[in-house]
């Protein structure tokens, strides 16, 4: 998906930081990712999978980790926002079946787990859409986008969530 986007140079059409996860965010990432946001003073968007990891992903993104509390002032973006993929967009987007992967039981572990968080209950459209992903058992990673072509992430999906705010 990164390369997608600096291939589709999507950064010319719309000024913001859009974070892709891909395995937990290292200190470099997130000191650079703090610094960008603090100078250019643009929005922090995270498009992750949508799925308890992607949302843990997000919360060391907004919140830091657990194991370096201690230095979480110049590491985290409080004020990132959830772009996508979120579950509430499967049946928005229509994302096929074939696209859909169950959640295992680890996954709905974790996501119940999720639900008792601080940063998750702060805000409750994050509750909400955790809580449909819990209640369907269904997972999706950014990645099942392509189901609709290569270029649907750059051409449809972002410009479209990005012109209506469709972030939480």
């Amino acid at each position: 998906v990164f390369m997608r986007l600096a291939e589709d140079r999507f950064y010319n059409k719309f000024p913001c930081i859009i974070i892709t996860g891909k395995g937990q965010p290292d200190v470099a990432t997130r000191m650079l990712l703090r610094r960008l946001k603090a100078t250019l003073k643009i929005p922090v968007l995270a498009f992750v999978d949508a799925d308890p990891h992607g949302l843990k992903i997000l919360s060391v993104y907004s919140q830091g980790s657990k194991n370096m509390s201690y230095d979480s002032f110049s590491l985290t973006c409080p004020d990132i926002k959830w772009l996508g993929l979120l579950p509430s967009d499967f049946d928005k987007y229509q994302l096929p079946a074939q696209c859909r992967l169950e959640m295992s039981e680890k996954d709905v572990k974790t996501g119940q787990d999720l639900l008792k968080e601080d940063f998750i209950q702060k805000n409750p459209e994050w509750v909400a859409e955790l809580e449909l992903m819990l209640e369907v058992k269904q997972k999706a990673e950014i990645q099942a986008l392509s189901a609709f072509g290569f270029q649907f992430v750059t051409e449809v999906y972002l410009p479209r969530k990005l012109k209506a705010g469709d972030w939480i």
